[in-house]
């Protein structure tokens, strides 16, 4: 089995990318949703959420998602205390996922690929990028908020520059059209590798 690592930062449009790939017939893991489910799950990872962030961290046992980002987007120290607890446990079912995977390949896909340490579960790499207009409308549409608190979010991610660099394969994600021909070229190509 392949896993590929799928990255970029915030707007560079990983979701597009991963759907066009799973419609090839990829296995895809999205860290990020997976992560979300464990915060709300795991009962240890509660219990360390709420120690490191205080009672407002949930409510009504849900996840509160919003006073979570309005501290960690402004607090590196807190955003790294965050990662610490959620991440092993993300790697740690991801390792339950692929031993229940019956494929040949699976995208791990995360924007914090390098700085949560799980590049090194992957065999490629493939980052996303996008010009920084198109970044901001994805987001502003997406998530409904200010230029500001997306400037905040990017400089908690690494620059695009240090990601491709690490990378097998980027993927320019400005229409669609293109970004559909790079997906199946990468496709082909990944298949084609033989199994080590």
């Amino acid at each position: 089995m392949k896993i590929i690592g799928l990255t970029g930062g915030i707007g560079s449009g990983k979701s597009t990318v991963l759907q066009l790939f799973s419609n090839l017939g990829t296995t895809v893991y999205v860290a990020d949703v997976e992560a979300k489910k464990l915060m709300n799950t795991n009962k240890e990872l509660i219990k360390q959420l709420i120690a490191l962030f205080g009672n407002k961290a949930y409510i009504n046992n849900k996840l509160n998602k919003k006073y979570i980002a309005s501290i960690v987007f402004k607090d590196k120290e807190k955003l790294k205390g965050l990662n610490k607890l959620v991440h092993p446990k993300v790697q740690e079912h991801f390792a339950e996922f692929i031993k229940k995977c019956n494929t040949n390949l699976v995208i791990y896909e995360t924007a914090i690929l390098f700085e949560s340490g799980s590049s090194t579960m992957c065999d490629l790499i493939i980052t996303v990028v996008a010009n920084s207009e198109d970044k901001m409308d994805r987001i502003m549409k997406r998530d409904g908020i200010s230029k500001q608190q997306i400037l905040d979010r990017m400089k908690n991610q690494s620059e695009d520059n240090f990601k491709v660099r690490k990378s097998n394969f980027v993927i320019r994600n400005n229409n669609l059209k293109d970004t559909k021909i790079q997906v199946s070229t990468i496709y082909d190509l990944i298949v084609s590798i033989p199994e080590s």
